[in-house]
């Protein structure tokens, strides 16, 4: 792949917003489903001028001409349509863009990794249990009424069983350092990939993973006509995994969160205390990550500085 002529850059007034959401091609997740509606058209209307004008910066000193833009956010913010929009737009500017689905890239199908986090947790909790010297066979056999039940993450439970505390607290350590980690994520492999494609490859195979075990494979893609790599992913700001030139946030906050994927009621237990918890965790590794983003999109659609993301959260 040849460095970018400057004459293959687009006109900034040659790119206009859709009239209609359209037949927009999406990420590669097998089976994603991506509803665009008005919100979605407005968040990206609004950062796309932005974002062009920083990518041909960063295509003009790519060897290659290549960029690599990331949307990240908390479950259900949005970020499947986002970035359809913005890779569809970079297309219609001139740009051949590819979206890419972190979602791909666990080291367990989704129902795996649910029942790894669920016993990260629940192992963690009891070896906290015996560490501070509170395991019996009287809360044993609590605890496992509560596994039953599925109310051992739930704070509300602590005041019929004081030692639940202790638990929750040893499991939520141990659960926080799985998620988004790469003993969950292969951010490696995520690496590889931005590398390759900022190197110039014309092919790179590309991981598909569904929600069974048989929905596992790999697919060559044609990259010889992208110049615009859009990934979308919960963990796309990470500092795990390196090459991403511009990050974009989509804002939410933790109640916000719980609202979308209740929403959309992917996995069937979207306001459960474990569920619960989980959003909390990719919470905090998002705020964690946020000075790093390029743009901020809160979700009115209004672009935020990080003062004011911050001011935003500390209220929330």
């Amino acid at each position: 792949m040849k460095k970018l002529d400057e004459t293959m850059l687009p006109n900034p007034a040659s790119w206009t917003p859709p009239e209609c959401k359209g037949d927009i091609p999406h990420g590669d997740m097998p089976g994603d489903k991506v509803n665009i509606d008005a919100g979605h058209v407005d968040k990206a209307n609004r950062v796309f001028p932005l974002l062009l004008e920083k990518a041909e910066a960063v295509l003009k000193s790519n060897p290659a001409g290549r960029c690599v833009v990331t949307v990240c956010g908390g479950s259900g913010v949005g970020k499947s349509e986002t970035a359809s929009l913005l890779s569809y737009y970079f297309t219609q500017a001139g740009l051949g863009s590819y979206t890419l689905s972190g979602d791909n890239y666990p080291r367990r199908i989704p129902m795996y990794n649910d029942a790894e986090r669920l016993r990260v947790f629940r192992d963690a909790g009891v070896r906290g249990l015996v560490t501070a010297g509170v395991y019996n066979p009287t809360v044993a056999a609590e605890l496992k009424t509560l596994w039953e039940q599925e109310r051992d993450p739930d704070p509300a439970a602590v005041e019929q069983h004081p030692w639940l505390a202790t638990y929750q607290k040893a499991g939520r350590a141990a659960l926080a350092g799985y998620l988004g980690h790469p003993a969950e994520q292969d951010f490696d492999q995520l690496t590889d990939i931005v590398r390759q494609f900022k190197n110039g490859a014309d092919t790179i195979w590309l991981k598909r993973m569904g929600r069974t075990d048989t929905e596992l494979y790999y697919e060559a893609v044609d990259f010889s006509n992208v110049r615009i790599l859009v990934i979308e992913w919960t963990h796309g700001n990470s500092d795990y995994y390196q090459g991403v030139d511009i990050p974009i946030l989509l804002n939410s906050t933790p109640q916000e969160t719980a609202a979308y994927r209740k929403l959309r009621n992917r996995d069937g237990k979207t306001d459960s205390p474990f569920t619960t918890m989980v959003l909390e965790i990719e919470q905090s590794l998002l705020e964690h990550q946020a000075h790093k983003a390029a743009f901020i999109i809160a979700k009115s659609g209004e672009l935020l500085s990080y003062a004011q993301y911050r001011a935003y959260m500390a209220k929330s």
